[in-house]
């Protein structure tokens, strides 16, 4: 049994603990009768208007950000480098633009699906290892920005299951060097034990 997160759990006001808390979460997509899904195992956290990397930093308001401001529970898919849609949870309240980039899940449902998405032949670790390929097997793009995670084409619920914590680790954030020292804080979090983290475990 799963129990769809609320909007009390993504209206919080740390980000950092909600991007932890999603470890172990799974994100369910039902578009077109085709249902997929697959256990959150890395995250990034952005901080809003104070944080270098966020796309939100300064205040900075554009027809993209603009729905980073929305209330927590709200999807921001982003286009990076042209290719590649990431799928971003906005959390917090609105006009605290606070949001979480899903990096890497591990699949569980609808990987045959998955695998016509991507193109690719075999269900390996690579089939949702990094942003872009998660949102290629879930069947996420940018016309799903601002589509609420509480309702039913887009959610993300709890099966109980928890990483224990020694499964845990926080790390600098990756491709965000432009950030200068915030480039550096620990704002990423993955299970160790994971196949499918991209990155440096």
């Amino acid at each position: 049994m799963m129990e769809k997160l609320n909007q009390e759990f993504y209206n919080r006001k740390d980000v950092l603990k909600i991007a932890r808390e999603l470890l172990g979460k799974i994100i369910v997509t039902q578009f077109d009768g085709i249902v997929t899904s697959g256990r959150i195992v890395e995250v990034e956290a952005y901080a809003g208007v104070k944080d270098k990397a966020s796309h939100a930093f300064g205040g900075r308001r554009t027809a993209r950000t603009e729905i980073m401001y929305h209330p927590g529970g709200t999807a921001y898919v982003y286009l990076c480098y042209g290719i590649h849609h990431l799928f971003n949870i906005v959390t917090n309240e609105r006009d605290i633009p606070h949001a979480i980039l899903v990096r890497a899940v591990e699949p569980l449902e609808g990987i045959s699906d998955m695998l016509i998405r991507t193109g690719k032949k075999k269900a390996d670790y690579t089939l949702t290892k990094g942003p872009g390929n998660v949102s290629k097997a879930l069947g996420l793009a940018t016309k799903h920005t601002g589509c609420t995670l509480l309702h039913d084409e887009i959610i993300i619920a709890s099966d109980g299951f928890v990483p224990p914590s020694s499964d845990i680790a926080a790390t600098p954030r990756i491709g965000v060097d432009y950030a200068g020292e915030d480039a550096l804080l620990p704002y990423r979090f993955i299970v160790k034990s994971s196949k499918y983290i991209s990155g440096k475990n």
